[in-house]
């Protein structure tokens, strides 16, 4: 399964987000060596900054360029004369979206796109349709969707973001059934319910081939589907990291955020500096030897560290322990000495609490 990673337009939809051209091009080019196969810089129509990020990131990344357009000629052509490498045309196809959204009926929406594949095909850029509340609409209107655009990849969005992964692959197997190839099906989840990410990875079980994702689940609402966290869960249950380079994982990540000004929870899963922190005494002493046993991925295989913190709670094993990484005999003195300076001079890291190791007398 591909990913396509949509933090910079999803990004700027949060409230009170403003992402100047520079800090969209800097981010876009962190994301960009995570190994994404596309990058969703922008929506051209809505302005200048959308234009100038698409237009400016298309010749020096790796990863394809996509421009978000609304199935109407204005859109089309704004995504184009930005220089997209793709074109991601979307429109409505559930009831509830067609009645209160698009005000038009199925049959009208893919006219539309119709119209607006058949417009960026004949400019040379090549289209994939996303269903608007994909998720929400019957089985037989999707499969109708991949019968009437053969040539197209069509993504289902969860635009509300109210599915489990238990629909999901019901939903999917219901379209396979009907003679869709899977493998032409993207899925764009948002976290409404905490389980995007379980969502994308239940999608991939299924076979779709493609998932929209961004850094952090930047995005409307509860944001999209968490690519820190989709890698890491893909890596740990399926040796399945999606064609991202995992000792880039992290440090690209939090440098695109750094470009957006964004801030990260330190509880954030995968990215956040407490969840890679401990410092309970009986956990610091199995870590020392065994960090497998307290935490469920390695940081370092995805270009972050666990640091192991010293101090006030540390036990007497941990501190057994620290005297013998420095090669000394850890007697009940020693022990008890390098506990009292622990607790008068932590917290302190790893390299900090073997330094008074080496040099705390008994």
């Amino acid at each position: 399964m591909e990913l396509c990673d949509v933090t910079l337009r999803e990004g700027a939809q949060m409230p009170g987000r403003d992402y100047t051209v520079e800090q969209r091009v800097e981010a876009g080019r962190a994301i960009d060596r995570l190994g994404v196969s596309v990058i969703q810089a922008g929506f051209p129509v809505v302005g200048e900054e959308h234009v100038e990020a698409v237009r400016r990131l298309a010749p020096v990344t790796d990863a394809d360029v996509s421009a978000l357009a609304r199935a109407r000629p204005g859109d089309v052509d704004a995504a184009v004369d930005a220089g997209a490498d793709v074109v991601s045309l979307f429109a409505p196809l559930s009831d509830v979206m067609l009645e209160h959204v698009f005000g038009k009926d199925r049959e009208a929406a893919f006219g539309m796109l119709e119209a607006g594949v058949e417009r960026a095909e004949d400019a040379g850029v090549p289209v994939r349709i996303g269903l608007m509340d994909g998720f929400r609409t019957d089985a037989e209107h999707v499969i109708e969707a991949a019968e009437r655009f053969p040539g197209s990849r069509l993504g289902l969005a969860d635009t509300i973001g109210n599915r489990t992964p238990e629909y999901v692959t019901s939903f999917l197997g219901d379209i396979e059934a009907g003679g869709v190839d899977l493998s032409r099906i993207g899925v764009h989840f948002h976290d409404d319910l905490g389980v995007a990410t379980a969502n994308t990875l239940a999608a991939a079980r299924a076979g779709a081939g493609s998932a929209d994702v961004s850094v952090a689940a930047l995005g409307e609402r509860a944001g999209n589907t968490p690519i820190e966290q989709l890698v890491v869960a893909g890596s740990t249950e399926r040796e399945e990291t999606f064609g991202v380079d995992a000792d880039a994982l992290i440090p690209a990540c939090r440098d695109a955020l750094d470009a957006l000004g964004e801030d990260v929870d330190t509880r954030r899963p995968v990215l956040g500096e407490e969840v890679v922190r401990h410092e309970s005494g009986l956990h610091t002493a199995v870590m020392l030897e065994h960090p497998f046993v307290f935490e469920p991925f390695d940081p370092a295989e995805f270009g972050g560290r666990r640091e192991l913190v010293f101090g006030a709670i540390t036990g007497r094993g941990a501190t057994r322990k620290l005297i013998e990484r420095v090669d000394r005999e850890p007697n009940d003195e020693l022990v008890a000495s390098l506990l009292d300076r622990l607790e008068a001079e932590g917290p302190m890291g790893l390299d900090g609490a073997l330094d008074l190791a080496r040099s705390v007398e008994a």
